[in-house]
């Protein structure tokens, strides 16, 4: 937002959002619902006479159409357009000017720590009568608890003091955490025995997986700094890639794991092959069909020029946001 005006910004997530969200939708996702009602016995032909049941524009699981795993893009696609208002105000200077007087403010360890209250207030009210569906609508706990990670983003992101914080205090961030998974796997995870009442039970679960979530969030922002905080070709090409193996990754796990799974081989041979198989094809498909053209590059979210005076400004988390 430094270097856009917000209508840039606006226009920038729609190509860079919207369009790879609608082509994934129509024209990679498809085939994950294919494999799976031909698993389930549910279709018998072929992929290219199932295929014209996604125009049908029926939602999933009554029909084929679905945003399925991107529906983390989906979200955020809203997100960006709901707080452009917001955008618009901190360029003015005397507001940004306040922004970063306030996210130094939140760059105090045991402040940083205490935000996670806003995100366990969720747990308590919104958890159990909005349970996550990743559908938009009607999906209240998981639509407010990542909006407010996403302003957590834009509130703190850009104050060297918060980054310093994490960096000082990531191993005091990451035992905390560790501690709260512990005990989430040792009283709920491990069993599946989640609460559906509230009671005592549901308030330590709500408060421990808040806690856990943001303290991760707080631990790998620190790492990150500390020993990541450096460029060179490899992390420049992996990044680029970032955003195109996300929108393509699951089709082709699907893809071939019905295939695979339908071996007579052990289990661990088989997830192996799997993991390799599709690691190779997501590569192969991202550098040799997605990379090199504008037009692949424009569905898949991906900057037109290949090379970056800067090259952390084609990083995924540039592409994302």
């Amino acid at each position: 937002m430094k270097k856009r005006t917000v209508i840039a910004f606006a226009g920038e997530r729609i190509i860079r959002l919207l369009i790879p969200l609608l082509f994934a939708m129509f024209f990679t996702i498809p085939l994950q619902v294919y494999f799976e009602r031909l698993q389930k016995g549910q279709v018998t032909g072929s992929y290219f006479s199932f295929y014209p049941s996604v125009w049908r524009m029926i939602p999933y699981p009554e029909g084929t159409l679905t945003w399925s795993h991107m529906w983390f893009v989906t979200y955020l696609f809203v997100y960006c357009i709901l707080l452009l208002p917001v955008f618009a105000l901190f360029k003015i200077k005397t507001l940004r000017q306040f922004k970063e007087y306030f996210a130094d403010k939140l760059s105090n360890p045991f402040v940083a720590i205490f935000m996670c209250i806003p995100l366990a207030v969720y747990y308590y009210t919104l958890y159990l009568k909005y349970p996550e569906q990743q559908s938009l609508l009607d999906d209240w706990f998981l639509f407010i608890f990542s909006l407010t990670l996403v302003i957590y983003g834009y509130m703190v992101a850009s104050s060297d003091r918060f980054w310093l914080t994490c960096e000082k205090y990531r191993f005091l961030f990451l035992s905390f955490a560790a501690i709260c998974i512990i005990l989430l796997f040792y009283n709920y995870w491990w069993n599946f025995n989640i609460p559906k009442q509230k009671n005592n039970r549901f308030f330590v679960y709500g408060t421990l997986n808040a806690l856990h979530i943001w303290l991760i969030i707080l631990a790998a922002a620190g790492f990150v700094k500390r020993y990541l905080n450096f460029t060179n070709s490899f992390l420049q090409y992996a990044n680029q890639a970032v955003y195109p193996l996300y929108i393509i990754h699951q089709t082709i796990i699907v893809a071939l794991g019905y295939y695979v799974v339908q071996w007579q081989l052990p289990a661990f041979m088989k997830l192996t092959v799997l993991t390799l198989c599709s690691f190779l094809s997501v590569f192969i498909a991202y550098h040799y069909f997605i990379r090199p053209f504008i037009v692949t590059r424009i569905l898949f979210g991906m900057k037109l020029k290949k090379k970056q005076k800067d090259p952390q400004l084609e990083s995924g988390a540039d592409i994302i946001m």
